[in-house]
């Protein structure tokens, strides 16, 4: 069992926390906040795009269990990485998509990972996804840890998470607890 940990943004972290905590070698899920430059920013503030943090999910996984290019492909799977700024109705600077590595390894994967979705030609424009060396992490406020699980039938939670994270469990239900 070798654990390691790596942060991800793609929009709202809440459809990323509900995705993420259901595969199978996924230890913990956090949502926080990433990549700005405002100490221990504020839930708030994040949204307002005054700090420069991206909303993200950091995940504890076993590599034993699930690899960092599996979890990479999941997250390509769960957002559009080809929208700068911008996740459906979410835009700004804090729905971004990024790779915050944790290791030149993790670093090495994300950018092949890229070149090869682009290549592939699955989406028809440019990945735009950034991939950084994560720098702070910031653990985001209680209420935001487990969202859709805790607000299920929020009217957020029935229209944008329930369709994403449905279609992400039937389509990679071999991953799945």
């Amino acid at each position: 069992m070798a654990i390691e940990i790596t942060t991800l943004g793609g929009g709202c972290f809440w459809c990323l926390d509900g995705a993420f905590r259901r595969v199978k070698g996924v230890e913990s899920v956090q949502c926080g906040y990433a990549g700005g430059t405002t100490k221990n920013p504020a839930y708030e503030q994040v949204c307002a795009g005054e700090t420069g943090h991206a909303e993200v999910v950091q995940i504890t996984f076993d590599n034993g269990v699930i690899s960092f290019r599996t979890l990479l492909e999941l997250f390509f799977s769960i957002h559009d990485p080809t929208t700068l700024n911008r996740q459906g109705a979410d835009h700004g600077t804090q729905y971004r998509s990024i790779i915050l590595y944790h290791s030149d390894i993790q670093k090495s994967e994300s950018v092949n990972m890229i070149k090869d979705l682009d290549a592939s030609g699955v989406w028809v424009d440019s990945i735009v996804t950034q991939v950084d060396q994560l720098e702070l992490f910031y653990e985001a406020e209680a209420y935001h840890q487990d969202y859709f699980t805790q607000n299920s039938g929020n009217k957020y939670c029935q229209i944008v998470i329930s369709p994403k994270l449905k279609k992400f469990l039937e389509k990679h239900r071999a991953l799945v607890r």
